[in-house]
């Protein structure tokens, strides 16, 4: 399993795409991944795109005319914006755009990626990996067979808040997932038995939970 995995490396969350430009419209999926935030409607440019998005809800991809557009989280139906930030979208690209941070510390932030959603070969999967804990200190990532000791050395070490692994086409079976804060051992996120499914593309991604010093995993299905 570790040849799979040994070309990993990190990326930051830049809004970047590999998606061919096509039109005028970009495609864009919102993940609500505050847990201290209530129920939000996602405004774009004034008018609302996406309605009452409680915490670990995603939308379905939606097109979104490209240019520079202006993001809002409102409190759900209410004109009470808790943010705002400018994204600069382009014409044929996919992107998920993360509500990260907390209220509690003023943390709350947007931060977009671009999808790749070609799915791979048969008998394979591709997924990505997302540090969006805010919380959390930067953490290693062990990824293994399910329920197996955790090797001595993780996958991926040091990972910051908002740093993203890109997408790596890794054979379709059983994972496990397990996150401990650098140098340690101790596992404070693990996603138990998780199946790839065969050409699927999913995005796991490391939240805050909702009581203080806890985390937890969201996993979204780009494609298939």
């Amino acid at each position: 399993m570790k040849k799979f995995f040994s070309t990993l490396s990190l990326t930051f969350l830049l809004g970047l795409s590999l998606m061919p430009a096509a039109a005028q419209t970009a495609r864009v999926r919102v993940v609500h991944a505050s847990s201290d935030a209530p129920a939000v409607d996602v405004l774009v440019d004034g008018n609302v795109a996406f309605q009452n998005l409680r915490f670990k809800d995603y939308t379905d991809y939606t097109p979104v005319p490209s240019g520079t557009r202006t993001f809002a989280l409102n409190v759900a139906g209410t004109t009470t914006t808790a943010l705002s930030l400018p994204f600069n979208l382009m014409a044929g690209q996919v992107y998920t755009f993360y509500a990260f941070g907390k209220l509690a510390n003023s943390s709350l932030t947007i931060i977009g990626t671009g999808d790749e959603l070609t799915p791979p070969a048969i008998g394979f999967t591709k997924v990505r990996i997302v540090h969006g804990a805010s919380t959390a200190p930067p953490v290693d990532i062990f990824v293994t067979a399910p329920f197996v000791t955790l090797p001595s050395a993780p996958l991926l070490t040091a990972v910051p808040f908002i740093a993203s692994s890109g997408y790596l086409t890794v054979p379709a079976a059983d994972y496990q997932a397990r996150v401990t804060p650098t140098g340690s051992r101790t596992v404070v996120i693990d996603s138990r038995r998780l199946t790839l499914t065969p050409r699927a593309v999913r995005t796991i991604v490391a939240v805050d939970g909702p009581t203080n010093g806890t985390f937890e995993l969201i996993v979204l299905n780009d494609e298939n």
